[in-house]
């Protein structure tokens, strides 16, 4: 049979466009894997292609499988990831940059990078403190590493997270792009990455419109209301107006001079700085943020790596694994009971408990999605699938900028 002409007579020549104009960044998946970060249902508007036709089994185990595309204000990044290294790079509106320009920008790029997905923090050094308070986490987490918590844009997560509510992620992903395309201006057009086995299918398929994130005087007028139930937001769509429009009355939406951000930004930026108590306080102001929703917001904006997002999944897990007296029959999330099970699985996992919640989470998500599949297998396989894929269960921190091994 003759070999399919892909274009690159070697492999190192595949390689070597798999990264053309990337730059790279070196960092085990480990400590970073962007197929379980980017779709565990953190952040919502990552565009994800494939880069190989055949991902079953790929020709190269180093090359990046897929790559992941984000519009901030004045760029889009681009990642790609091969086992040990991450690679980045970015594409700005208007002319090519002359080289001096490009290596300042692509610095800025890095910092962003190191910043959004918080590499300052050593997540194998994590694991390991999991899996010494935890025979739980000991038992899983080889299976599911490089899972870290992102530093997110306050605003925007605030938003998807209001979104959230009774929702699941491929609708809220739908969401939170409607935002961007319906209420900021295009910043750029990019079409898909080419296939790196030479496929042409994605070459067809037509470019990308890319939008940043709007800003809180975009979603305030009250006629947002009415537009964003027409897409089917439904009463989500009341809450996402009146909150911004909470923020920029309160707080301005007029930016200084050279600023970027408006002063509603700002003003959830500043909640870094309080405390858990002083920050989720504020956060329940706003319509349409109960306490789950403000929890998810202090864990993946605004830097509470303590704090658990509780809802009667988290509660079972707790029950079940963990040894919370589970009040008998179906149970409501009570304050108070959603305070036992935080104060338990904290005592637990310790100050990066909502990053250990993440990774617990994952895997029994990652568990029901095998348990549909067994329905359609021999019970001799299914039970082999249940003991050597998924068995049953019975941080030092580093200085930012500096690298993780």
């Amino acid at each position: 049979m003759p070999m399919l002409d892909v274009g690159f007579e070697t492999p190192s020549e595949m390689l070597t466009a798999a990264f053309a104009g990337f730059r790279s960044l070196p960092l085990p998946v480990a400590q970073l894997s962007l197929a379980a970060v980017l779709r565990c249902g953190q952040s919502f508007r990552w565009n994800i292609y494939p880069l190989l036709a055949d991902q079953i089994s790929p020709l190269n185990s180093s090359l990046p499988t897929h790559e992941y595309r984000l519009c901030l204000r004045d760029r889009v990044v681009c990642l790609r990831q091969s086992p040990d290294v991450l690679w980045y790079r970015s594409v700005f509106p208007g002319p090519t940059l002359p080289p001096s320009m490009t290596d300042i920008r692509e610095a800025e790029t890095l910092a962003w990078i190191e910043d959004y997905f918080q590499l300052h923090i050593d997540l194998n050094d994590l694991y390991d403190q999991w899996s010494e308070r935890d025979p739980v986490f000991q038992a899983i987490k080889q299976r599911f590493a490089g899972i870290r918590i992102l530093r997110q844009d306050p605003f925007e997560n605030l938003m998807s997270f209001i979104c959230s509510s009774n929702n699941n992620i491929t609708r809220i992903t739908k969401m939170v792009k409607s935002l961007c395309m319906h209420y900021s201006p295009p910043l750029l057009t990019l079409p898909p990455p080419a296939l790196l086995d030479g496929s042409l299918a994605q070459e067809q398929a037509p470019p990308c419109v890319y939008h940043p994130f709007p800003p809180p005087s975009a979603l305030a007028p009250t006629e947002v209301t009415s537009h964003l139930r027409s897409l089917g937001f439904g009463y989500r769509a009341d809450f996402i107006q009146r909150t911004a429009q909470m923020l920029v009355e309160t707080h301005g939406s007029t930016s200084s001079s050279g600023e970027v951000q408006e002063p509603a930004e700002k003003f959830l930026m500043s909640l870094r700085l309080l405390s858990t108590s002083e920050a989720r306080e504020e956060l329940l102001k706003f319509v349409g943020v109960g306490r789950k929703v403000a929890d998810c917001i202090l864990l993946m904006s605004l830097d509470k790596g303590e704090v658990i997002p509780v809802d009667t999944h988290v509660q079972q897990i707790a029950a079940k694994h963990y040894g919370l007296r589970a009040p008998a029959g179906k149970t409501n999330m009570t304050p108070k009971l959603y305070d036992e099970v935080s104060s338990k699985l904290t005592a637990i996992w310790g100050e990066y408990a909502g990053w250990a919640h993440c990774v617990r989470v994952r895997y029994c998500a990652k568990f029901h999605e095998l348990q549909s599949l067994h329905r359609s297998y021999s019970p001799r396989i299914s039970r082999h699938l249940s003991t050597t894929v998924y068995p049953r269960l019975h941080p030092h921190r580093r200085k930012r900028g500096q690298h993780l091994s």
